[in-house]
């Protein structure tokens, strides 16, 4: 009986091989389990417009499933708010929580394919980490993508990337990210 050989992604291999001992180095971990490890991706899109257009959110869950590889799930209004026309359970965004293997594709694209196709593009800032070591970084175009295709675009939507890690301190998730080939913005 012949098993079927599971392709590994690229990154997370590269993970195992040079970064994780790479960190244990650094850091002084005595066991591998201490190692920091991305543990999900939660990429958001909010849509203000989805009241009014129904139609927009069709056209965002498209383009959010090319990217991320699975369906997003749609986010309602908690309460209503007079002010921006929203009520309560009305749709008002879009969000998609990767992980596994799917993760470490899409990370793969964002860091080598998507960021640098931004136009006038100096590196993400390194400013943006929570104090637990986890990662924001905001798109303003879901084009940089390569997947997506320019001409079935409606509207040109931006995306929050949140990528959570199971580091213990900013100093840990930042040299984790940037290891992983995130090009982080030189402080001059």
């Amino acid at each position: 009986m012949e098993q079927s050989t599971k392709m590994v992604p690229r990154l997370k291999q590269r993970y195992r091989d040079e970064i994780a001992p790479a960190l244990m180095r650094e850091f002084g971990y005595v066991n591998v389990m201490q190692v920091p490890r991305v543990e999900k991706i939660v990429v958001n899109i909010g849509m203000g417009e989805a009241t009014q257009n129904a139609k927009a959110l069709d056209s965002a869950t498209e383009d959010l499933s090319t990217i991320t590889g699975q369906k997003p799930v749609v986010t309602r209004a908690k309460r209503s708010i007079a002010n921006f026309k929203i009520r309560q359970g009305n749709p008002i965004g879009l969000t998609v929580t990767v992980r596994g293997d799917r993760m470490w594709e899409f990370l793969d694209r964002l860091v080598n394919a998507a960021l640098p196709r931004i136009r006038d593009f100096r590196g993400v800032s390194s400013e943006a980490f929570d104090g637990h070591g986890n990662f924001s970084l905001g798109i303003r175009e879901q084009l940089i993508f390569p997947e997506i295709e320019y001409d079935k675009v409606d509207r040109v939507r931006g995306m929050q990337v949140n990528i959570g890690t199971t580091a213990r301190s900013d100093e840990e998730g930042k040299r984790l990210i940037e290891l992983l080939g995130m090009p982080f913005r030189r402080s001059s």
